[in-house]
């Protein structure tokens, strides 16, 4: 039989089981099989929404949280260059870029025992996860890493070169009060293995 008579047959019998056997198609529509399908179906189409809104609420959370970073900042903390070394009192200012998923704080510490330091950190979120750059131990860029829990973030830090024994720190960035944030640096004294807080600056909204 010629191939183009097969398929002229075939559709023929194909809109006769849809026309005149309608009641077959229901029976396979309502199989348990299907039925089935349609439930996964729809608990992953559920599923997917529920991701993207509260993927969209923690974007729009973050957006507000980084808004509050924002502007110029005064203040007044201690720093040890390591954690060995004798504690400074130092004035620091800052400035704050913040939008919607990242934040740019640069500033400036300096003592009266001679003692300046260019501090900066850039950080991008991504839902409350953030990762970035760090300069301020003297050592080169270091690399940041962690989340913000309530008003705080927490980072890791991974300095560029040995920094007390390692390359491992802890950095906060910390929203206190309506008009205040603290900046805070932890590492690990080599000698004793005990935490050792470097640096903790206390800034008001100038």
């Amino acid at each position: 039989m010629p191939p183009i008579r097969n398929q002229i047959i075939a559709e023929r019998l194909y809109d006769s089981f849809l026309l005149e056997e309608p009641s077959v198609m229901m029976r396979m529509l309502r199989g348990p099989k299907v039925t089935q399908m349609i439930k996964v179906l729809s608990c992953t189409i559920a599923a997917a929404t529920a991701s993207m809104l509260m993927a969209g609420a923690a974007k729009a959370d973050e957006s507000a949280f980084l808004k509050t970073l924002a502007g110029n900042w005064s203040g007044n903390g201690t720093v040890k260059v390591r954690t060995n070394a004798p504690t400074m009192k130092v004035t620091c200012r800052f400035k704050s870029d913040a939008n919607a998923s990242s934040l740019a704080l640069n500033g400036r510490c300096t003592s009266l025992v001679v003692f300046s330091r260019v501090i900066s950190a850039n950080l991008r979120a991504s839902g409350d996860t953030y990762t970035g750059s760090y300069v301020g131990a003297g050592t080169g860029t270091a690399g940041l890493g962690g989340k913000r829990a309530g008003n705080a973030i927490s980072l890791a830090i991974k300095w560029a070169k040995e920094v007390n024994g390692d390359r491992r720190a802890q950095m906060m960035i910390e929203k206190t009060g309506a008009s205040g944030m603290r900046l805070t640096t932890v590492d690990t004294d080599p000698a004793t293995g005990r935490s050792v807080v470097t640096s903790r600056i206390d800034l008001r909204r100038s």
